[in-house]
């Protein structure tokens, strides 16, 4: 069922079809079994095409958890027209650090040891996904 015939209850009558006009079907109680027989398809197909997408995220999706003491990028976001740490635009870095945590706040929140230059920047960080793991390669602090 093309969506179009979802949302209106009838096929999409493009110049091709002009030629073809009939009857038009009153409302009986036929019409109104095709229709919930229609939704009921359409939830269908909408239940399985979400169980599909979340089993393609879940694959990509990676679990993050930090310890005290580690040393973690924070992610920042890039302001239009903002210039920061020097660059703008592309060049901008995207995280900076690497910051020891000092303390797990929540499931995944965690207090950053932040240095003075961030003084206005909360230092719980509630989503881990700002948050990137140090590799074991040597990385100059940015700020």
């Amino acid at each position: 069922m093309a969506p179009y015939e979802a949302l209106y209850g009838r096929r999409c009558r493009t110049p091709l079809h002009w030629d073809e006009i009939g009857e038009r079907s009153g409302l009986g109680p036929d019409v109104v079994e095709q229709t919930a027989e229609a939704v009921r398809k359409i939830k269908e197909r909408i239940k399985a095409a979400q169980s599909r997408q979340k089993s393609y995220a879940d694959n990509m999706r990676r679990e993050l958890s930090f310890e005290v003491g580690d040393h973690v990028f924070f992610k920042i976001a890039p302001m239009k027209g903002v210039m920061r740490f020097g660059k703008k635009g592309k060049l901008s870095p995207r995280y900076i650090g690497p910051y020891d945590i000092l303390e797990r706040v929540g499931t995944l929140a965690y207090r950053l040891a932040l240095t003075l230059h961030l003084s206005a920047v909360h230092s719980v960080i509630k989503n881990g996904l700002k948050l990137s793991p140090k590799t074991g390669r040597r990385v100059t602090q940015i700020i």
